[in-house]
């Protein structure tokens, strides 16, 4: 237990080792040692990598490889010295056996296999990892602001924890700071090959004038000698470096899997039974009537054909159970059900499972569950990337906010997303996945409004708003003093966002609100007054009855904020007079009255309106006829387009004097007029005069007439 606690020292003192050996003269029998540790150490590192799902999985494979190769080279150097001191009598076992049983003794193929070795090494595994680890670096860091991106688009939807979002964010940088390392780490390699070859041609030299000058013998001799030791010396470190450099492809390669390596493999390579038949009947025909070797062959051609046929026969009775409803229960739960009955394993048989898309995960990923979601081209990300300066994510919580104060109105978190869908500069909005709201935004500029007010063109790229279709010129942050000084407004890019979607909001919250949104409201009412949630909910009203209430106030943009108020008034007027759908919302507005006019009011503190003509109001009131689901108002369709237009005139005369387009009516015909008028003319207001409070002073500034 104390060596596991003091394991950093531990490698402390064995890096420092490492060093001395470069320098301290060693034995050769823990030379031996050294170096068979060394190819063990080297196999391990190269069946790990084999195993791991990502690259994380392994971190501290840059280190190790630094260590590693740091190893090698002081074996190098300590062997190096004891065969340039001991000369004939050097007797290290594993140098020896390199140099007598591997090459047979020659020195000539030793050196040339070594070559080989290097160059396999140097130009063809280390290059590659080399420029894998490059490559994988560099889309890493730009892949980055993608994925911060999408982390804090699920935390907002609520689709994550922030402790979740934290480790997400964390593993993001330590993919970055791995690949970084790696990058750096593939370096060593490149330099152990090239070290090694130099220190092989060093030592080959260096044995040769040690032979003839000090030792008295032969050039031939020398030269037999020193080489052949030399050689089996490089290929004991060159076999183990070669492993590592692979074990290092191994790592930074292995980006797309999520399975172990030879999972991978096998279920990859053999997925095409047609595949592994024709290569079969191939090699059986190349072994018959060609003159290469017939035994390999015809073997190597028949186990194709035969996991073929076997594979081919175990889908189609995989697919004969699937037909029935049923399935192979997997070997690892009939293991775990075995142990837990402390019993016998028994035979493996067919157990039914479920069939797709019925379990409530895998449903839910297929209906639709988010109420607001944008997608933005990738251009747009820096403007919703944090790490970059953007601050679009902090726009649309504003926004959120902003609709809950001003509408009452509780939105469920908003998901953006990038979309390769779109054009570079593009974002969608999208109301329960239906596009909703479409505009390009250009980051790097200004957009300059005309609110009617200039009337002077501008040095740049024409547009509209996008939230009121106004006129708009894309221009440079240079000309920002001059468009504001002719009339302008100048915003950028994430307000125009921003405005964009809510307006939309406000526009579409009628449809926002669903039983989830409801619910949230409820809940939040109960906080402070549960006797109104419980006596309304359910035993006056059912939620779905509540729901269309709300839905029509919203859709002529009535806050229901004030929901303490709007259930009062839903408990007496459903206990008088039942669940008719007209009388609960124009009951509810009249409570509402007094917050419905101060909205309206202009800035002189009066309420100016206009009215309809008492014949208008007569022939309304006698075109009503009973329904399935109250009344229903049928006019003429001369007369109903008639009215529209003199409504439309009415209103924009009221506009032109900076008042608010309101058209007055009596309660009776409200509800039902409304819903006629708004579906032809949008953003105005129809009250009723019941709804006006006595102290409230209104003028009437014209009069709907034919």
């Amino acid at each position: 237990m104390n060596l596991i606690k003091n394991l950093d020292v531990v490698f402390s003192v064995l890096i420092v080792v490492m060093v001395l050996l470069m320098v301290l003269p060693i034995p050769t029998f823990l030379l031996d040692f050294l170096q068979l540790f060394n190819i063990a150490l080297s196999i391990i590192i190269l069946l790990s990598t084999l195993y791991v799902r990502r690259a994380l999985d392994i971190s501290s494979f840059p280190s190790l490889l630094l260590i590693t190769t740091l190893f090698r080279l002081a074996l190098n150097v300590s062997s190096t010295r004891l065969i340039l001191l001991q000369g004939p009598k050097f007797d290290g076992k594993v140098i020896r056996a390199f140099g007598d049983f591997v090459v047979g003794g020659n020195y000539i193929v030793g050196i040339v296999i070594f070559l080989i070795l290097v160059i396999i090494q140097f130009i063809v595994i280390t290059k590659g990892s080399e420029r894998i680890s490059e490559v994988a670096a560099r889309f890493t860091l730009d892949a980055m602001p993608g994925k911060q991106m999408s982390i804090d688009a699920d935390l907002s939807s609520g689709l994550i924890t922030e402790d979740e979002a934290k480790t997400r964010r964390e593993d993001i940088r330590r993919e970055a700071d791995f690949y970084g390392a790696m990058d750096g780490a593939s370096k060593f390699v490149r330099g152990d090959s090239i070290a090694g070859l130099i220190i092989t041609i060093v030592n080959i030299l260096g044995g040769i004038l040690i032979g003839i000058l000090q030792q008295g013998i032969s050039i031939q001799e020398a030269a037999g000698l020193y080489t052949l030791l030399t050689v089996g010396d490089g290929l004991v470190a060159q076999i183990p470096s070669l492993l590592i450099s692979t074990a290092s492809g191994m790592v930074v390669s292995r980006a797309a899997s999520k399975e172990s390596f030879g999972s991978n493999i096998i279920k990859e390579l053999t997925s095409e039974k047609k595949i592994l038949s024709i290569t079969g009947f191939m090699l059986v025909a190349i072994g018959i009537f060609t003159p290469l070797p017939t035994a390999p062959s015809l073997v190597i051609g028949g186990v194709m054909l035969f996991v073929a046929y076997s594979a081919t026969a175990g889908q189609k009775k995989k697919l004969a159970y699937q037909a029935a409803g049923a399935g192979m229960q997997s070997k690892n739960i009939l293991s775990q059900q075995n142990e837990a009955g402390g019993g016998q394993s028994a035979p493996s048989k067919p157990v039914k499972s479920a069939p797709p898309l019925t379990s409530a995960d895998e449903v839910s990923e297929v209906i639709q569950s988010d109420t607001i979601e944008v997608d933005i081209g990738y251009g747009l990300i820096p403007l919703a990337d944090p790490t970059q300066g953007g601050d679009l994510l902090d726009r649309v919580t504003m926004v959120r906010k902003q609709i809950a104060y001003e509408l009452g109105v509780v939105i469920a978190p908003v998901r953006i997303r990038d979309s390769v869908l779109l054009s570079s500069n593009e974002y969608i909005i999208k109301l329960r996945g239906v596009e909703i709201g479409r505009y390009e935004l250009i980051p790097n500029r200004l957009l300059a409004i005309n609110s009617g007010m200039a009337n002077m063109a501008l040095a740049g790229v024409q547009s509209k708003e996008p939230a009121f279709g106004l006129a708009a010129y894309w221009i440079d942050e240079g000309l920002k003093d001059d468009a504001i000084s002719m009339g302008y407004t100048v915003v950028d890019a994430p307000s125009v966002f921003a405005t964009h979607l809510s307006e939309l909001i406000k526009r579409y919250a009628h449809e926002i609100v669903g039983m989830k949104e409801l619910e949230m409201l409820i809940d939040g009412l109960r906080v402070k007054n549960a006797t109104l949630a419980d006596t309304l909910i359910p035993a006056l009203l059912k939620l779905h009855e509540l729901r269309k209430v709300i839905q029509d106030l919203l859709y002529e943009r009535i806050s229901i904020r004030n929901m303490p108020m709007i259930f009062e008034q839903l408990i007496e007027t459903s206990d008088k007079n039942g669940k008719d759908q007209e009388k609960l919302v124009e009951d509810v507005r009249v409570a509402l009255g007094r917050q419905i006019c101060e909205s309206l009011k202009s800035s002189d503190g009066q309420f100016h309106v206009i009215a309809l003509d008492a014949s208008i109001e007569r022939k309304i009131l006698d075109s009503f006829t009973d329904g399935d689901n109250g009344r229903l108002l049928i006019l003429e369709p001369e007369y109903a387009n008639l009215l529209i237009e003199r409504v439309s005139k009415g209103l924009e005369e009221i506009m032109m004097k900076g008042y608010n387009p309101v058209l007055i009516c009596s309660k009776s015909i409200r509800y039902q007029l409304a819903k006629l008028v708004l579906r032809f003319i949008q953003n105005i207001n129809i009250v009723a005069y019941e709804e006006v409070p006595s102290d409230v002073a209104l003028s009437v500034e014209g009069i709907v007439k034919f």
